[in-house]
């Protein structure tokens, strides 16, 4: 089973869901609101994809923080997506060990089969 994790509010979320239902693929809905992923569980998204993909550098979040004016290490990133999960690139698509991070049709197409 697909699990995808993300913000119920987040329009690409509901495109997902949407896009699956279509497709008819279970998945299982983890919010990122109500459980937010643990440190280990990050660190394992980010070694899976990398911290780069993982961040969504658009959004509000990342701007409110001011973030872009800032240099910070790997480490400094990691601790700021840790503390506001809501800059996690939604949606993020778990099945075993592969992982698909934001919204693409086609990824979709090639990741459920």
């Amino acid at each position: 089973m697909i699990q995808v994790y993300g913000i119920k509010n987040c329009n690409k979320v509901r495109d997902t869901f949407k896009w699956l239902k279509d497709h008819e693929v279970e998945y299982e809905f983890v919010d990122l609101k109500k459980e937010p992923l643990t440190r280990e569980e990050l660190q394992e998204f980010v070694d899976m994809i990398g911290l780069d993909v993982m961040i969504n550098r658009r959004g509000m979040k990342w701007r409110q923080l001011g973030l872009k004016d800032k240099n910070l290490s790997d480490e400094e990133l990691f601790e700021e997506l840790l503390e506001h999960q809501v800059m996690i690139k939604r949606p993020v698509l778990v099945r075993g060990e592969a992982m698909l991070v934001g919204y693409d049709e086609d990824s979709f197409e090639a990741f459920v089969e």
